[in-house]
């Protein structure tokens, strides 16, 4: 793709992002007083106990993980997350946003859903809407014991907490529904359907279920060769990386052939390159 291809597909879905996000927080969120997780919800907080502008609030805050996104990850990264921030404040300032909703339920949910899907956007854009993830990022780069999940998860932690203090206990635990609904959104728009599982089939008969896949789904896979614990004989180990959608025929196919085949299936973060949806072993 042409670099300025490639950054009109990343502006045109940093504006898809803001807007979602907006409609998320402004359409139904801050009527009910819920806020979501990270910076955005730390701004919310603030907004809500101290009267101040929430705009101006989200470009503030989210500036030091701005800095912070620019000497780790880089010079473009830093300039579409500012313009992302910008654009989101401009938006929140400036757009009416409907009230959809009094339903306490379903602003939770909803709300979550458009902030998630904002947040998830913005990341395939390849740029951020809220800079927790860059705090996250810095501080298990210099800790051994934390990873980038337990940091995120540790600052929830101590934001819903805050919230059930000054906002009460059942804002608080709706804002964690809402909180929940964004992750799960968030989750699906950067993997969806095609998120990608390996999996791992131990089986005496592995060359006919090695031909079944890389015939029957089109699928490329790896032998390894490997040797059985107890029996001690040799033994060659396949592993094939398939979507969510392909794991029931990849099991499908062994079942048949082998039916005391041993299958491990475990879900990637990410995959790229080698041979994905051809006939051919690599």
């Amino acid at each position: 793709m042409k670099p300025w291809l490639h950054e009109l597909k990343n502006t045109v879905m940093i504006i898809l992002a803001i807007f979602s996000a907006g409609m998320g927080i402004h359409g139904f969120l801050l009527s009910s007083k819920f806020i979501d997780g990270g910076v955005t919800g730390v701004s919310m907080l603030l907004a809500n106990v101290l009267g101040w502008s929430l705009p101006i609030l989200i470009a503030v805050i989210n500036l030091p993980f701005i800095a912070m996104g620019y000497h780790l990850i880089g010079k473009a990264f830093a300039l579409r997350s500012t313009l992302a921030i910008a654009g989101l404040s401009i938006c929140l300032a400036t757009v009416h946003f409907p009230d959809v909703t009094p339903d306490k339920l379903l602003s939770a949910v909803f709300g979550g859903l458009f902030i998630g899907a904002g947040i998830g956007l913005a990341i395939r854009a390849e740029a951020v809407l809220d800079g927790t993830e860059i705090a996250a990022l810095l501080i298990s780069r210099h800790s051994h014991l934390f990873r980038v999940g337990d940091v995120i998860l540790a600052l929830n932690i101590v934001i819903f907490l805050t919230a059930a203090f000054f906002l009460g206990v059942d804002s608080a635990l709706y804002s964690i529904l809402t909180y929940v609904a964004a992750s799960k959104t968030l989750e699906f728009i950067l993997h969806g359907i095609e998120e990608f599982n390996a999996i791992t089939i131990m089986s005496d008969k592995s060359e006919a279920i090695r031909h079944a896949i890389t015939k029957g789904l089109r699928r490329g896979l790896t032998v390894y060769k490997g040797r059985g614990g107890q029996s001690g004989g040799d033994q060659d180990i396949l592993m094939c990386v398939v979507t969510r959608l392909e794991i029931g025929k990849v099991k499908n196919i062994v079942s048949k052939l082998d039916r005391t085949a041993f299958i491990i299936v475990h879900p990637l973060a990410d995959v790229s390159g080698g041979v994905q949806k051809k006939s051919k072993v690599f």
